[in-house]
């Protein structure tokens, strides 16, 4: 994504631990530039699928195109609280080896360096199709301006084995906490700060 690299500084450690096989990726939500800068810096295969609100597929169909150009989604309905169909789709692109990407936290993050507690639905899919989870730990991007500097820190595989859904959702989420790069906001000129905040 070339025109992503012009409009901000991404700074990434831990490449080292992207897989080329099946994997969730969890990471914290801090605004519309995560999902982007994921697929920036994972490779092009296997595919990253992100999960994406029916909702918002609708309202921000820009932002969906640009995503689904270089990546893929896959429909989440909120209304269902046992969702099948996304399930089968969620199982069928982890066996095929994909990666699937998602935000535990379920909502954008109230601040830069908090975690808000994650939700099951990532350790269903790594421990019903066993395969590892990779915490990426994200910061700066709660506030953009132009060739800001934002930072992904991408940890050890987590593997399911000898896991559960209880145990791996603490485990996972102690992780990720840990991950999330310490962030002070730098001081000089933010160009264009509203609106690349607000951008999608």
């Amino acid at each position: 994504m070339p025109v992503l690299h012009t409009l901000f500084r991404i700074r990434v450690t831990g490449r080292e631990h992207v897989l080329r096989s099946g994997c969730v990726i969890i990471a914290n939500h801090l605004n519309w530039l995560d999902s982007f800068a994921i697929l920036a810096t994972f490779p092009i295969e296997p595919r990253v699928h992100f999960l994406g609100d029916t909702t918002t597929l609708v309202t921000k169909k820009f932002q969906w195109t640009m995503i689904k150009a270089v990546g893929g989604y896959i429909p989440v309905n909120r209304d269902l609280h046992q969702d099948a169909v996304l399930f089968q789709h969620v199982d069928r692109c982890l066996q095929i080896g994909g990666a699937v990407a998602l935000y535990p936290e379920g909502h954008y993050g109230p601040a830069e360096g908090q975690l808000m507690s994650l939700k099951k639905g990532f350790a269903h899919f790594a421990v019903d199709n066993r395969v590892p989870v990779v915490p990426v730990g994200m910061a700066g991007m709660k506030d953009l301006w132009l060739r800001k500097t934002v930072y992904l820190c991408i940890g050890a595989p987590i593997s399911p084995q000898d896991q559960t859904v209880e145990s791996l959702v603490p485990l996972a989420e102690a992780r990720l906490r840990a991950l999330i790069p310490a962030y002070r906001e730098p001081a000089g000129p933010k160009w264009f700060r509203r609106r690349l905040t607000h951008l999608f």
